[in-house]
């Protein structure tokens, strides 16, 4: 296909013959007969943009699930509300995403039985990484007599639990509206055969995005389970056989033991550390000395800031969610949003990377602040190198992101609503 009239960032318009990769740009191209033509008509056409941590089940699983967080849920008695009217599934369990203990308290198999205990219950932490059940839930996955139900994300309880057919395309057409065009899988667990057969249901489900894979290198690290030489011992085997690793890293605890790990095993090109939420001050440099990738997502500050500034010592709130300070010192960073955990809009992440501002206006860590342009790049990394930002040039990806606005204005809003189509392997997809 042919892009008449592409206002690129640098300031040039020029006219993009693409197929699945980029194959001439030049200030201006005759069409081909038969070819696709569409007129960008000034607007800016960027790289499309890649997020380079999701979680596409658990994404798709969302959309049907009831909603429990924070700003549903602000009592035992909402969440008790929501559950009595919660639909319950064909596969007889009733799902409930995004909770947080600001919002109810802790949860437990005994508080979940006082709140709905005739069907198999699953409550998810909005970190992904903790399941409440209640007992009929428990007994569903085979541990009637777990003492409390709270049962962590991707271990063996879950393989009890039917999975469901779940189509990716809602999860496709919304993220092709932001101008995404490749995505990151981080579920962790996956083994090859696995992907592969879920490359094939992704296909077949409707989904339009390219996708690169973390698993099987992807793990998630707990503070009451840290073990360095486990670790270490770990990052050795997975190195021997060829592979990276990616290293689930939201506490300081995780973090210091992972870059131990990593200064004893060694690191090789693909290695990275997902999230690293907290990192503090006297670990920075230790990052860039390392070389590891970092990818994190500012959009929690924008969604979740208000309450690291009331729960947070004052102290501890410089290390939350860094960016500039790592650019500085010569760590290579990525961006994403860690659907469905975050939000989908990587144009809010940008926007939350930029300006830093929490829902109630505060802003939170303004020295970590870094410029729209860096933001924006951020999220155009090649999927297999995140922090290289991909170009529009000859033998490029052919996947663009067409905007309805001139670099100074999206650059300026970095807003979601400027997005007019998508184009993904020279496949165009126009926003409605």
């Amino acid at each position: 296909m042919l892009i008449r009239r592409a206002q690129l960032l640098d300031g040039r318009t020029v006219d993009i013959r693409l197929t699945d990769h980029i194959d001439e740009v030049a200030a201006s191209l005759a069409p081909r007969r038969a070819e696709t033509v569409f007129d960008a008509a000034g607007g800016t056409v960027i790289p499309g943009l890649h997020d380079h941590h999701v979680h596409l089940r658990a994404a798709a699983a969302a959309l049907d699930s009831v909603h429990v967080g924070p700003t549903t849920v602000r009592s035992r008695a909402d969440l008790a509300d929501v559950l009595a009217a919660a639909p319950v599934g064909i596969d007889g369990w009733i799902r409930a995403v995004g909770y947080h203990e600001s919002a109810a308290g802790p949860l437990d198999r005994a508080t979940l039985d006082d709140l709905k205990d005739a069907v198999p219950v699953r409550v998810q932490h909005r970190s992904g990484v903790m399941w409440f059940l209640n007992s009929a839930g428990l007994a569903a996955v085979g541990l009637p007599t777990h003492p409390d139900g709270r049962l962590r994300s991707y271990e063996t309880w879950s393989d009890a639990v039917a999975r469901r057919d779940i189509s990716l395309a809602a999860v496709s057409q919304r993220l092709l509206g932001y101008g995404v065009t490749g995505v990151t899988d981080a579920t962790p667990g996956l083994g090859a055969d696995e992907i592969v057969t879920l490359t094939e249901e992704h296909r077949h489900g409707g989904l339009h995005q390219r996708v690169h894979w973390l698993a099987p290198g992807k793990r998630i690290l707990h503070d009451d389970s840290l073990d360095l030489d486990e670790l270490t011992d770990w990052i050795t085997r997975r190195h021997s056989e060829g592979g990276a690793v990616a290293l689930h890293c939201v506490t300081a605890s995780q973090l210091i033991v992972t870059l131990a790990a990593l200064r004893a095993a060694g690191t090789r090109p693909g290695d990275r550390i997902e999230h690293a939420a907290v990192v503090p001050d006297d670990s920075i440099a230790e990052l860039a000395d390392i070389g590891v990738l970092v990818v994190t997502q500012p959009n929690f500050i924008a969604e979740r800031g208000d309450q690291y500034l009331a729960d947070v010592d004052p102290a501890d709130q410089p290390a939350l969610w860094r960016l500039a300070s790592l650019l500085r010192a010569g760590v290579r960073v990525a961006l994403s949003t860690d659907l469905p955990f975050g939000g989908a809009d990587p144009w809010a992440a940008m926007r939350a990377a930029v300006r830093r501002t929490a829902a109630s206006g505060s802003v939170l860590n303004e020295s970590e602040c870094i410029s729209a342009t860096t933001a924006l790049t951020m999220f155009t990394g090649h999927p297999e190198r995140p922090d290289v930002a991909r170009t529009i040039d000859p033998g490029q990806p052919g996947d663009l992101c067409v905007l309805s606005a001139a670099p100074a204005e999206v650059l300026d809003s970095l807003d979601a609503d400027l997005v007019t189509a998508t184009i993904v392997a020279g496949h165009l997809h126009l926003n409605n």
